[in-house]
This record gives C-alpha cells, sequence and structure tokens, in this order.
C-alpha cells in the first residue's frame, strides 16, 4: 500500500462518453500501466478491427468485454499522484449496469463526470449525477471529452459546461466546488499535461485537479461496518468473506456479529492485495477469515460489525426518497426492489408521510396519496426480509439506498431512522 492518502475514485456518465478510455489514459500517464501492456492492447485492438480502443483495453481485460466493446464489472485499478494513492472505481455506463454504479458510487469518496463534448448531457449523465448526489459524493471533477472530435473548439467546451451547470443546479449540486476541464482522453489532451490544442483555457489538467480534491477524514472512530460482497472457500484457510470496510476498523482477534444472519465469531486473518494484515481501516477491500462460520452461513448484503455493537437490522425504516423516473405514481403498498451497500432486497412502502419541495428541502404536504417522477418525499419502508442499513445521520456510508423496478432506478434516498427489530 501506498504512504499516501488513500481515495477512492468514481468515474461516472453516460456510455460512450470515454469512461473507459480515460481511465486507461490515467493509468498509463502515472505509469501504472507499462508501455509494453499498452503495445500489446494495440496490436490486438488493431487485430480485432477495434483500433484506438487500447486504452479502453487496459480497463477491459476480461474477454468478454473486449467482444462487446462494454464494461461490465466494477474493475478496481490504482494509481498515484503527487498528493493521494486512488482507487478507481470505474463504474459502467450502461442501464442495466446502474446497480453497479449504485454499490460502485457508494464506495467513492469523489467523482470525475465524464461528458462528451460532441454529445452533451445525455439521459445517463443525468442519471449518475443525481445518484451521486444522493450518495453522497462531496467534489465533482467535469471532464469535457472528446475535445479533439469538435476540433478543440472553446465555444462548444462552454456550450457543454453551461448544460451541465444547469443540471448540477437540479440536483442541488454545489457547482462553485466542480471544476470544469476540456480534455481528449484518447489524444491525453489536458490530462497530464496541458494542451498546446486549447491554449484558451487556463485551469488545470486533469491529474492536478484530482491533486487538489480535499482530503477525506477516514471514519474511523465510527463502530466497524464491512458490507459483505462475496463469500469464498479458499483451501487452506476456509471460508472467506471478502468487502470493503465501510466505516471503524477490523482487528485480528475482534469478535464480529454479521447480520442480518446473526452469527458471529473471532477474526483469525486479515487480508489485503494478498498480504496479511494485522488489521484493515475504512476503504480498505479485504478477505478475512472467522472461526467457525461456515460458507453457508453469510451471504452477500450481511453487514459485518463488532460483537458488541452489531449492525442494525430494520424492521421497518423512515427514509427521504428523490424518485427520479417513474411511469405512474408510487402509492403505500409498492414493492420495489431497495439496493443498499450490497445487498438487494424486496421493500414495501408501507406509507407515505410527507412530500418534501425538492428545491428546498421543506415539507409541502403531509400524508399524501402518492408521489411520482420528480418528487421528494419521506416514507416508511418494510424489507421483505431482513436488511442490515444505519441511519444516514449515524453511519452515512450505510445510510443510502437506491430503488430499482422494472430494470431501472427509479429513486435513490438515505435513512433517517431505523426501527429495529
Amino acid at each position: 500500500m501506498s504512504d499516501k492518502p488513500h481515495q477512492n475514485l468514481a468515474i461516472i456518465g453516460h456510455v460512450d462518453h470515454g469512461k473507459s478510455t480515460l481511465v486507461g489514459r490515467l493509468l498509463f500517464e502515472t505509469g501504472s500501466v507499462p508501455e509494453h501492456v499498452i503495445e500489446q492492447y494495440r496490436e490486438e485492438a488493431e487485430e480485432k478491427g477495434k483500433g484506438g480502443f487500447e486504452f479502453a483495453y487496459v480497463m477491459d481485460n476480461l474477454a468478454e468485454e473486449r467482444e462487446r466493446g462494454v464494461t461490465i464489472d466494477i474493475a478496481h485499478q490504482e494509481f498515484d499522484t503527487d498528493e493521494y494513492f486512488f482507487t478507481i472505481v470505474d463504474c459502467p455506463g450502461h442501464r442495466d449496469f446502474v446497480k453497479n454504479m449504485i454499490t460502485g458510487a457508494s464506495q467513492a469518496d469523489n467523482a470525475v463526470l465524464v461528458v462528451a463534448a460532441d454529445d452533451g448531457v445525455a439521459p445517463q449523465t443525468r442519471e449518475h449525477v443525481f445518484l451521486a448526489r444522493t450518495l453522497g459524493i462531496n467534489e465533482l471533477i467535469i471532464g469535457v471529452n472528446k475535445m479533439d472530435i469538435v476540433d478543440y473548439s472553446e465555444d462548444t467546451f462552454n456550450e457543454v459546461t453551461e448544460e451541465v451547470k444547469q443540471l448540477l443546479k437540479q440536483v442541488r449540486f454545489g457547482t462553485e466546488d466542480a471544476s470544469f476541464i476540456p480534455i481528449s482522453a484518447f489524444e491525453g489532451d489536458n490530462v497530464a499535461e496541458k494542451s498546446g490544442n486549447m491554449d484558451w483555457f487556463d485551469g488545470p489538467t486533469l491529474l492536478e485537479a484530482l491533486n487538489d480534491l480535499p482530503a477525506t477524514e477516514p471514519p474511523t472512530d465510527a463502530p466497524l461496518r464491512l458490507p459483505i460482497q462475496d463469500v469464498y472457500t479458499i483451501s487452506g484457510i476456509g471460508t472467506v468473506p471478502v468487502g470493503r470496510v465501510e466505516t471503524g476498523v477490523m482487528n485480528v482477534g475482534d469478535n464480529v456479529s454479521f447480520q442480518p444472519s446473526d452469527v458471529g465469531g473471532e477474526v483469525k486473518t486479515i487480508e489485503m492485495h494478498h498480504e496479511e494484515v494485522p488489521e484493515a481501516g475504512p476503504g480498505d477491500n479485504v478477505g478475512f477469515n472467522v472461526r467457525g462460520i461456515g460458507k453457508d452461513d453469510i451471504r452477500r448484503g450481511d453487514v459485518c460489525g463488532p460483537a458488541d455493537d452489531p449492525p442494525s437490522v430494520a424492521e421497518t425504516f423512515q427514509a427521504q426518497v428523490v424518485v427520479m423516473q417513474h411511469p405512474s405514481v408510487i402509492t403505500a403498498g409498492y414493492t420495489p426492489v431497495f439496493h443498499a451497500h450490497t445487498a438487494q432486497v424486496a421493500c414495501t412502502i408501507e406509507s407515505i408521510d410527507q412530500k418534501l419541495d425538492p428545491a428546498s428541502g421543506e415539507v409541502a404536504e403531509e400524508n399524501p396519496d402518492f408521489i411520482k417522477s420528480g418528487d421528494a418525499a419521506v416514507v416508511t419502508v418494510r424489507p421483505q426480509k431482513p436488511l442490515s442499513i444505519e441511519p444516514s445521520s449515524e453511519i452515512p456510508e450505510l445510510g443510502s439506498f437506491a430503488i430499482r423496478d422494472m430494470g431501472q432506478t427509479i429513486a435513490a434516498g438515505k435513512v433517517l431512522s431505523v426501527n429495529e427489530r
């Protein structure tokens, strides 16, 4: 691990706006991918008739992804800048991958929004910005990409910037904190070095903007919360749950509890980057082994915490939600799927308690009959099977969720209070 402070960086934006190419370029420019590997990808890309995809190839090194030319999984890639050690949470852009984006964005401290200069704000740009805002991403760097395609036009850059600013205002994202940078991920303009093609731009390069991100305060003083992403069986070790420490610290020897499966034991080993470590803190992706826990005792969506301060399991919870898109109206009794941290659980909206003015957050109506696209509301929710979730005021990392139905994200929200079972 690097001794620099760590940041998780989400790369978000509409499909085909150049996210993978940008990530490949960042890895290449920071020396995280050796030149000969890029050469190899370049040859392979040309053989497949996809010349020019080599940077994206760096990210999409799963064969299936190369064939399809799309990013599927959230690939964790790492690179260093002068100030930080970054893990990229590369968020897929295709619609059916939005749920990855949710578990992805909730893991990121800051984000780079990629908007293609020749296309401007597209439907997913809107959706991703909205999710980033709801899920608590603090700072946004906007890379106006593909400037090479629009002949490095300052007017086009200004138009796209204005369009994105309007979008940010709509979702109450502080535009004063956002930096807009004209880039070409493909050609490398303004990524690591100032571009000679855009003398009109006097702002930072993308890497400079990343260096200027505010340091995040790791939530080490909160109780340990580690949502489980997968459970493996590894010969010689046994059952190994894998996940990312959201808050607190896990030490070898700790007594932990998994909720809602309600099993526990003592942490025997913790492994990170294939090395055994004595402890893990917020942001660390770890695999660990717990004495007496079998593969069938726990599952993805469980949350690991201290045995004496276990994760909350909700009988019901109250939440603030914003409806992004729904073909009709949402009423009490509606049961979509809630995606919270790594869990996916069908939940019933038992009551709609208040409708809020989305611009001010003030209460607009008590106990409305329904809510629709564009509305913000406070609702009471009952999970259909046990769900571990926390109030966002206490543990924000486990207090946000997205609501999906009919193959799309219809709403996102944060937990106000939990009525434990």
